[in-house]
């Protein structure tokens, strides 16, 4: 039940997530006009004349490679590695990996860990890199969404110093619309304080984010959806 809820969670996270690329692409590349930074820009118009396929044999041979590597990269950190259907998760809790005191800035803790994955990433062009911020539900809703995507960008300024492309890189901040536990409490509050790195070859995400790109979903739905998953 967990791998399932943990799969559909991911699921509603890229819908969500497609859903903003088109008014992003508007934006003209600008990180300040949009959250979402260019990705795989120069092949549009390619995109737009097929819909592109996960390559799974690809897919699974780069996940195999890599796992075990960024194992080794985080061992000795709170961060978790997840192997998701086409994926790996690399999940770092809010409540370890930022100062308390300035919600938004990086613990000298985890830019060790960080900096590692990211070398590894850097060296490899057929990788992409998605930042997903997520808050819990205390607080304002737009305060959580604004938190979230500078906690996110936080943690891109970190694979954009180690010399990772642009158009390899998405972030976005999802506020608590897409919960792992009930806000009920403080240990599911803290689950749902995070940032997760979604790790794939590039072709891949695309594959991804096309596959799930559909019309908005009210954010209550979502999050309304995504609470019911993560309490069965």
């Amino acid at each position: 039940m967990r791998k399932h809820s943990l799969a559909l969670l991911f699921c509603f996270s890229l819908a969500a997530c497609a859903g903003s690329v088109g008014s992003a692409d508007k934006a003209d590349g600008s990180a300040s006009a949009s959250s979402w930074w260019s990705f795989g820009s120069s092949e549009k118009s390619k995109a737009k004349a097929a819909t592109p396929k996960i390559d799974h044999q690809l897919t699974n041979a780069w996940l195999d490679e890599y796992e075990p590597r960024l194992r080794d990269a985080l061992k000795g950190s709170s961060m978790q590695l997840e192997r998701r259907q086409n994926v790996l998760v690399v999940t770092a809790p809010v409540d370890s990996s930022f100062n308390p005191d300035r919600p938004s800035m990086l613990m000298p803790a985890v830019l060790g860990p960080f900096t590692r994955v990211a070398k590894i990433l850097e060296k490899d062009p057929r990788t992409g890199v998605l930042i997903l911020g997520h808050a819990d539900s205390k607080g304002q809703i737009e305060a959580n969404r604004t938190l979230s995507e500078d906690r996110a960008k936080a943690v891109a300024s970190i694979f954009r110093l180690s010399g990772l492309q642009r158009d390899r890189l998405l972030l976005k901040g999802l506020g608590s619309n897409m919960p792992r536990a009930a806000n009920d409490s403080s240990a599911g509050r803290a689950l749902n304080r995070r940032v997760e790195i979604v790790l794939t070859p590039k072709q891949t995400l695309v594959a991804l984010l096309a596959k799930y790109e559909q019309p908005a979903v009210p954010v209550k739905a979502v999050a309304d959806q995504g609470t019911k998953v993560a309490a069965d």
